[in-house]
């Protein structure tokens, strides 16, 4: 049976199957942080042990940028782009962020074409997983910056886990018109049973303060993003889909198809102005650019 667990907001500013079927129940994820106040900071609390691996997770030809400009900026361009997802291992558990493109579609030679797209995933997920020697079954929690195809790929894979999930993006991925999408439904629809844990705005994960669930909506109703605090490297903001491109971020463009313009707008002031305060490095989800600066596993960030 689905367990859910609702979180008040948070002040802090269908392809390979785990072993753990839908049914079992996993980890509970943990009370927020009492004390958080209305800007994600840096952890009081130690985060020793706090590693950040980044995976390909695939590549997406955009064969029609102007999509991703609603000012018209990219008429007439097209964009080769990366698809991160990321490991997140804490000593309270490991936290899987976005599955990327289905493994399935590694098998594809050339890869395959979906309308203004064309996606290939030159090595997969569980592949980068057991590098390093983790399986999906192991990982506790599981969370997604939003449900469109390209992040939820291979969610299924994480059934077992405690799915972390905004209630308004949750919302959005199990209405009626989401069901009806053949192409990307498959891939969430074991997610609506599993060990849930749904929030409203901000949600410190480990209640420490190291890695934080920024709710950024605008591209999707609950669209989110991530801040993660290591000891190391320091802060490190994911942006999931709030910027596609570099150039993105620079201009605050906003792509035609998000659900709503002046919400992104406001997520993007938000985002900068904690990547300004924290002076947190900041990884373009889509971001060719960014993915190549990133260490591959088994290497990572901590």
């Amino acid at each position: 049976m689905k367990k859910i667990i609702r979180i008040a907001a948070v002040s802090l500013g269908a392809i390979g199957l785990a072993a753990c079927s839908p049914g079992e129940k996993a980890q509970e994820a943990p009370a927020p942080a009492e004390d958080a106040t209305e800007t994600a900071s840096a952890p009081e609390a130690s985060s020793e042990a706090l590693r950040l691996y980044t995976f390909d997770c695939g590549r997406i030809d955009m064969l029609d940028l102007g999509l991703f400009s609603s000012n018209g900026e990219y008429a007439g361009r097209q964009n080769k782009a990366a698809d991160m997802c990321f490991l997140i291992r804490h000593p309270k558990g490991d936290l899987m962020w976005d599955a990327g493109l289905p493994d399935s579609f590694h098998e594809q030679e050339g890869g395959v074409t979906n309308g203004p797209f064309r996606v290939a995933v030159p090595t997969t997920l569980a592949s980068q997983l057991a590098s390093i020697d983790v399986a999906p079954a192991d990982i506790e929690y599981f969370s997604i910056s939003h449900s469109h195809f390209d992040h939820v790929g291979n969610a299924a894979m994480f059934v077992g886990a405690t799915f972390l999930v905004d209630k308004d993006e949750r919302a959005y991925m199990f209405r009626d018109e989401a069901r009806a999408d053949e192409q990307t439904f498959p891939l969430v629809a074991l997610l609506e049973d599993a060990p849930t844990t749904e929030f409203d705005g901000d949600y410190d994960v480990f209640g420490d303060g190291s890695v934080t669930i920024l709710a950024m909506p605008g591209h999707t109703p609950g669209h989110t993003s991530l801040l993660v605090n290591l000891e190391n490297t320091g802060p490190v903001l994911l942006t999931g889909d709030l910027y596609h491109l570099l150039e993105s971020r620079e201009k605050h463009i906003v792509p035609t198809f998000n659900t709503d313009e002046e919400e992104t707008l406001r997520s993007m002031d938000k985002f900068e102005a904690l990547a300004a305060e924290t002076g947190a490095r900041v990884v373009v989800q889509h971001a060719l650019e960014d993915m190549e600066k990133m260490p591959k596993a088994p290497e990572y960030l901590d």
